[in-house]
């Protein structure tokens, strides 16, 4: 398939609009708003990233903070305790994110469903048990680190920074998406026995979708550890930070790579204006049910809501030219 194939000019042109307003949000909008949007791009690059694996292909992950912890603690060990340079500990970051995400999901991809769900989670919660009992002078066991490397220092640098990793990161998903290998994956999710029958290896397709998903969130743990310039494992192994990552992708659109996208700004900004009225644990419930009612209502998420709209904006323009000619 030829990138022409891939990409229309209007996909094109829809990406750079995008791109330009949100490059110029600093100029228009306060340092408090721009931060909530920094977490609102890394949340897209979690969310992205579990969406590749378990959106295209079907096998749902409860276990990505396993990866992204791979990432931050990888890099920020090598950075805080060896005094690594952030330009080789990040990449070598993503390297173990990939070996070590491998060698524990790899037999997991073996097996289907609920099994694999709960797999992943236990992969979750061994790291989590790890990180404090194995090497705490290493992990900071339960306190943590602090005093990390940050590569950037202000709301807006940082925002520029999460954009650009955000933005290059989705429009290279949605890229791979629209490849024959992309209608593949999203083929094991309908029917892998078909997949199978059809003389493609799924083993090898779900490695492959597995790990671009562990690449992604390896880069993505290790910039947000460094732009946090702290890492505890209660914060990121905690089962709110999962469920937020998966309904962020569910109700943004799974498998379309923009849905997850549209779901983690829609989150992030939930949370966070819900902060003030309950600010404990009682607002992820609400946004639950939030999220359940919008997912129960339509299935494919807000982005088949604004497909709709779109839909009907071009019904209602038609009609009225059509009208127009008739008198």
């Amino acid at each position: 398939m030829t990138m022409a194939g891939i990409v229309t000019s209007r996909h094109l042109l829809l990406w750079l609009l995008f791109g330009a307003a949100m490059l110029a949000l600093p100029q228009f909008v306060s340092n408090g708003t721009i931060r909530i949007i920094i977490f609102a791009n890394f949340l897209a690059i979690f969310a992205m990233s579990w969406d590749f694996l378990s959106g295209k292909t079907g096998y749902v992950s409860f276990g990505h903070p396993f990866l992204i912890g791979i990432g931050a603690y990888a890099s920020a060990i090598l950075s805080y305790r060896f005094h690594v340079p952030l330009e080789f500990s990040i990449p070598l970051a993503v390297l173990a994110t990939l070996v070590g995400g491998t060698l524990f999901f790899l037999p997991a991809l073996r097996i289907k469903g609920t099994y694999f769900a709960l797999v992943t989670l236990a992969f979750m919660e061994l790291m989590y048990q790890l990180i404090q009992v194995v090497r705490p002078d290493l992990t900071g066991g339960t306190r943590g680190m602090s005093g990390i490397k940050t590569v950037l220092t202000g709301a807006a640098p940082n925002f520029y920074l999460s954009f650009m990793l955000m933005f290059v990161i989705a429009f290279s998903l949605w890229l791979l998406s629209r490849t024959r290998l992309g209608t593949a994956l999203d083929a094991i999710a309908m029917n892998e026995e078909a997949v199978s029958g059809s003389g493609l290896s799924t083993t090898r397709l779900k490695l492959f979708a597995f790990m671009v998903s562990a690449t992604v969130a390896g880069i993505g743990g290790a910039f947000y550890v460094h732009y946090l310039g702290s890492i505890a494992p209660r914060a990121l192994f905690d089962i709110n930070f999962v469920f937020t990552i998966i309904v962020s992708a569910l109700i943004g659109g799974a498998s379309t790579i923009v849905g997850p996208m549209i779901g983690a700004f829609f989150m992030t900004f939930l949370l966070e204006y819900l902060r003030p009225v309950l600010p404990g644990s009682e607002r992820y419930f609400v946004y639950g049910m939030i999220a359940l009612v919008l997912y129960v209502y339509k299935p494919k998420g807000i982005l088949a809501i604004l497909a709709d709209l779109r839909d009907g904006m071009r019904a209602q323009g038609t009609g009225r030219a059509q009208r127009g000619k008739a008198s």
